[in-house]
């Protein structure tokens, strides 16, 4: 395939068709399997349950699969919102692109820095924990607790996974699919191994309860159900990651959408089902394995995997090493798509608009946010592990951001068509809105529960250190945007000046 092959244009979602400028992406080397494969593996769904399994568990107790479920719903919702939007407009750009034609340049330029500074921060925590797991299988495991090893180990990783997308979605697809199967069959191995002992009679578990599914009881403590379902909205983020690489997808106005709102039902599928079998186990008791116990909160798979595995416990080690190398890579494909594609709407300058003409990839884009990552990640562990922490905390409000943002833009988009049909008032109107709602009092929520000096590792001035970072990271996008505003090469973009063109495909050196 040539280096000047396009991908494909706007559809129409029944409002005013969106025109998708070629990019010179490689076009149609995605099917359906391919895109619910890259939703799923982008969430890291092994290493999203161990991690914050317990501390679900520590707010909400037995009702941890029902906010599992709670948490699932405006998540759902946006994700009709980012189907319905691809369908008018499959343009890699997504929450940038979308919001833009909604609301204008400044709404869609916020919208395109929410989705880049989510995947930078993330990969910082992706890398450490990436650092972390290899050395944990390696020797005695000592060298985890390594700060420089950990470090360097973790930046190579995202060097590793930079290089990889910038070679091809192809390669990148075959990586991810290794790496998918490795996590996926591990868990699944765990699971079962889990169901012989339960129904080999576990001492120390506890029997299936319907009670775990009562809102009544749920809402006893409203404060805690809303804690719980910001915990659970972070374990689903990702799934998004095969709208970005729509214009590499088979029907980009379609397939991708599918794959979202597939790979939704089956991520949350898991976490539940997963949840019931670890919960009848281990129970919520503070004792022992149990995900009660605050000394698991990290990690309640490495807790449980000798007891579980027994000489086989490494098998869990490796899955959740291979769910965050997975979601390190996915979490790069959709920042580099974003940039891409706002540098080819000329809201970054015009070398973010390149494709490489041989990989057909956003090379400069790719380059860019892996140079960020390690960055963010290097300068955050050198000043403060806590910070980094604190930052990595910081996500929720980043996620709920964009995802509102879409939400709205798909309410606005299309409001001339709400009333056409009883499937546009729902897909494109009340369930978007209602997820968005719901996002953005997650987002003041959080940010509340953030202001409390209590609430992380650190405080900044008297108010927690999440909080700040992510204030201080947000207004930072709105700085950037304003200089922007006054560069010669973006200036049009804000303006509706029009300017010149950005290459689509960068001379070969």
């Amino acid at each position: 395939m040539s280096a000047e092959t396009t991908t494909a244009g706007g559809g129409s979602g029944g409002g005013a068709g969106g025109a998708v400028p070629a990019k010179g992406l490689r076009a149609g080397i995605l099917d359906l399997g391919d895109s619910v494969m890259l939703g799923l593996a982008s969430t890291a769904p092994v290493y999203s349950l161990a991690a914050t399994l317990g501390l679900i568990v520590a707010v909400n107790g037995n009702y941890t699969p029902l906010i599992l479920i709670l948490g699932f719903v405006p998540v759902l919702f946006i994700a009709y919102a980012f189907r319905e939007l691809n369908g008018a407009m499959p343009d890699c750009g997504t929450t940038f692109t979308w919001s833009r034609r909604a609301f204008g340049p400044w709404a869609g330029w916020l919208g395109g820095w929410g989705v880049a500074l989510a995947g930078i921060v993330v990969l910082a925590n992706l890398a450490q924990v990436a650092g972390q797991y290899l050395w944990l299988l390696i020797g005695d495991g000592s060298l985890a607790q390594n700060k420089l090893v950990v470090t360097v180990t973790g930046v190579l990783f995202i060097a590793f996974m930079t290089l990889v997308n910038y070679r091809g979605i192809r390669l990148g697809e075959h990586v991810q699919r290794v790496l998918t199967y490795v996590q996926y069959v591990s868990l699944g191995i765990f699971a079962l191994a889990i169901i012989a002992r339960i129904a080999g009679g576990a001492p120390e578990g506890q029997a299936f309860d319907f009670e775990w599914f009562n809102p009544a009881g749920a809402f006893a403590d409203p404060g805690a159900v809303v804690h719980g379902s910001l915990l659970a909205l972070f374990i689903y983020w990702g799934w998004d990651t095969c709208l970005a690489v729509n214009e590499e997808t088979e029907n980009p106005a379609t397939t991708p959408g599918r794959g979202a709102v597939i790979s939704a039902f089956v991520l949350v599928a898991i976490y539940v089902s997963v949840a019931l079998l670890v919960m009848m186990y281990a129970t919520v008791g503070t004792e022992g394995i149990g995900l009660g116990n605050e000394a698991n909160h990290s990690d309640v798979f490495l807790a449980m995997k000798d007891v579980v595995l027994g000489p086989w416990g490494w098998l869990i080690i490796v899955a959740v090493l291979a769910s965050v190398l997975s979601s390190t890579q996915t979490t790069i494909l959709p920042t580099a798509r974003g940039t891409l594609s706002m540098g080819v709407h000329g809201a970054l300058p015009p070398k973010f608009g390149e494709v490489h003409p041989r990989n057909q990839t956003p090379g400069f884009s790719t380059q860019v946010m892996g140079v960020a990552a390690v960055a963010y990640y290097v300068a955050m562990s050198i000043l403060s592990e806590n910070l980094l922490a604190d930052s990595i905390s910081a996500i929720s409000l980043f996620i709920a951001f964009y995802y509102a943002l879409t939400g709205f833009a798909c309410v606005w988009y299309f409001r001339g068509t709400l009333r056409a049909s009883a499937r546009n008032f729902w897909f494109r109107g009340a369930l978007p809105l209602i997820g968005a709602l719901i996002l953005t009092a997650a987002f003041f929520i959080s940010a509340v529960q953030m202001w409390d000096p209590a609430y992380g590792d650190t405080q900044i001035f008297g108010v927690g250190g999440a909080f700040v970072s992510g204030v201080v990271l947000l207004a930072l996008g709105v700085v950037l945007a304003v200089v922007c505003r006054f560069l010669p090469s973006t200036r049009g973009y804000f303006t509706g000046q029009p300017a010149a063109a950005p290459p689509s495909v960068r001379s070969p050196n």
